[in-house]
């Protein structure tokens, strides 16, 4: 029996959201063993490395997201022949990629004296790049494989698959790290997961869609193919901005200020990163149910489910927001030590940069599964400039302060209207006036929440591990508590309850009949 999209949506969510919170909890416990074993230099060189790779990733070019879309349509008809284009198209896209960013891993070796500042005296350092960019390079091979899976909307499948390669990675870095602390051990151990994290999700693939074998593939006509490298183009331009403004920081704290602030970083990074990650994935379990609601349904049904996605976005990215911002501090001290905890000030430029980013998730999920990525091309070009032009100057005066503010001012002058404004007009046909006012007014309840639990925080004192459980139950607690009596009588709130009921039923139908 087909299941329908609320059903899939809701079983990639939850498998995806646990899935990240166990990858969590055990990537933390191996940061807390790296911190401890190695030294800072250790901590930062792990940040820079991979912000470096992910810039080099810009040679994706957004061919994943663009071909992706392109498979929902022959997925819902059925047309096998047109999914076996698409896929050896993929597979072609994502070989070169992989040749494309060894060779520029490879160039970027004569400049690593300009990316880090004060050079750490770490030895094989070039070496441990290598191994970074190998790893880099073989996560690119068969990816595509990946891809059909997920456009089947049966995205859990590979994640369990990436929570089970996480784990082992985790377990196997650990025992290096207490046997031997060498690093470049330590590194080896990703790159082995990486390979069998690969062989897998291939293998499963190839069960579930035989086809996959057939050598056989019609060329896609030149019209379909046009409208795939124009979509390819569109995405290359947000892939460019999206890696200048998420993955230039730690390049910019290297090189303005030092390394010893990666790893000050680093650390922030790892937990509002992980948090970010989690509910992230809850939209990214909605995309191929996107992807099919844009080809199945009309543009009023669409702005609809629409509404109800980006409400769900602010109430958990606004709770998570006020409970990371009055918890970080404390936790990071006291799992890392006082010298690896951020002034007050730079905690909460990155606890706003959090809150502005996860609000444009349900926008994000939205454009890019119905293909509106065309119409805003541009705009994460000049978000990029403006991210990096504003961070090089505030940083130069502020320091990392002022870094971390470029990226809120690149995001509020860019991304935080244009996104839903062209979705609204190019997707949903109607005016966006009524997202923008719901946005103010999420904003100004989550603040007024925020200041009013941020003044009675800051009188819980004792141990560190009490005052953040206390703290954390109690932000937990009261914003929870707000929202509901504040949203009950919404629309959206009214629509997700009816949406969890029937799926409360379906599944006690199910368990019956079992």
């Amino acid at each position: 029996m087909k299941k329908s999209r609320t059903e899939y949506s809701a079983r990639n969510t939850m498998v995806a959201m646990i899935g990240r919170v166990l990858a969590i909890f055990a990537g933390f416990a191996t940061r807390v063993v790296f911190t401890h074993t190695l030294s800072q230099d250790y901590v930062g060189v792990n940040g820079l490395f991979s912000d470096i790779l992910n810039v080099l990733a810009l040679s994706e070019l957004g061919a994943g997201t663009a071909i992706t879309y392109a498979l929902y349509r022959p997925i819902a008809e059925g047309d096998i022949e047109k999914q076996k284009s698409l896929m050896k198209m993929f597979r072609f896209f994502y070989r070169c990629v992989a040749l494309i960013v060894l060779s520029l891993g490879l160039l970027v070796i004569p400049f690593m004296g300009v990316l880090i500042r004060n050079q750490p005296q770490i030895e094989h350092l070039y070496l441990i790049y290598l191994l970074y960019l190998l790893n880099s390079v073989l996560s690119y091979l068969m990816v595509y494989k990946r891809t059909l899976v997920d456009a089947h909307q049966l995205s859990y499948i590979s994640v369990l698959y990436q929570t089970g390669s996480w784990f082992l990675q985790n377990i196997l870095q650990i025992i290096v790290l207490l046997k031997s602390r060498n690093f470049i051990l330590f590194v080896s151990m990703m790159i082995l997961c990486t390979v069998l994290n690969n062989i897998a999700i291939s293998k499963k693939a190839d069960k579930l869609y035989p086809y996959l074998r057939d050598k056989e593939a019609k060329k896609l006509p030149d019209e379909e193919r046009k409208e795939i490298f124009r979509n390819i183009r569109a995405m290359l331009m947000h892939k460019t901005g999206t890696v200048i403004v998420n993955n230039t920081d730690n390049l910019l704290l290297s090189s303005l200020v030092g390394i010893i602030s990666n790893s000050l970083y680093s650390n922030y990074y790892l937990i509002i990163g992980s948090v970010r990650q989690v509910l992230n994935q809850m939209f990214q379990g909605l995309m191929a149910s996107v992807g099919n609601l844009g080809v199945e349904e009309n543009q009023e049904e669409a702005k609809k489910i629409f509404e109800a996605v980006f409400f769900i976005g602010q109430w958990m990215f606004g709770l998570a927001v006020i409970c990371i911002f009055e918890v970080i501090d404390v936790f990071v001290g006291f799992c890392f030590g006082a010298s690896y905890v951020f002034p007050k000030d730079v905690t909460l430029v990155l606890c706003m940069n959090f809150y502005l980013t996860g609000m444009r998730q349900a926008a994000l999920v939205f454009r890019d599964s119905m293909g509106v990525f065309w119409y805003d091309r541009y705009k994460s070009l000049a978000e990029a400039m403006i991210n990096l032009g504003v961070s090089i100057v505030l940083g130069r005066k502020f320091g990392v302060t002022g870094i971390f503010l470029g990226t809120m001012v690149s995001t509020v002058t860019t991304s935080l209207w244009i996104e839903p404004y062209m979705l609204y007009k190019h997707r949903f046909g109607v005016s966006s006036r009524s997202y923008f006012t719901k946005y103010f007014l999420y904003a100004l309840v989550t603040f007024s929440i925020w200041y009013g639990e941020d003044r009675i925080c800051r009188y819980i004192v004792g141990e560190p591990w009490v005052i953040c459980m206390v703290r954390m139950l109690l932000c937990f607690g009261i914003t929870n508590l707000a929202y509901l009596a504040i949203y009950h009588r919404t629309g959206e709130f009214k629509l997700l309850w009816e949406k969890g009921i029937q799926l409360l039923k379906k599944y006690q139908k199910k368990k019956a009949v079992c």
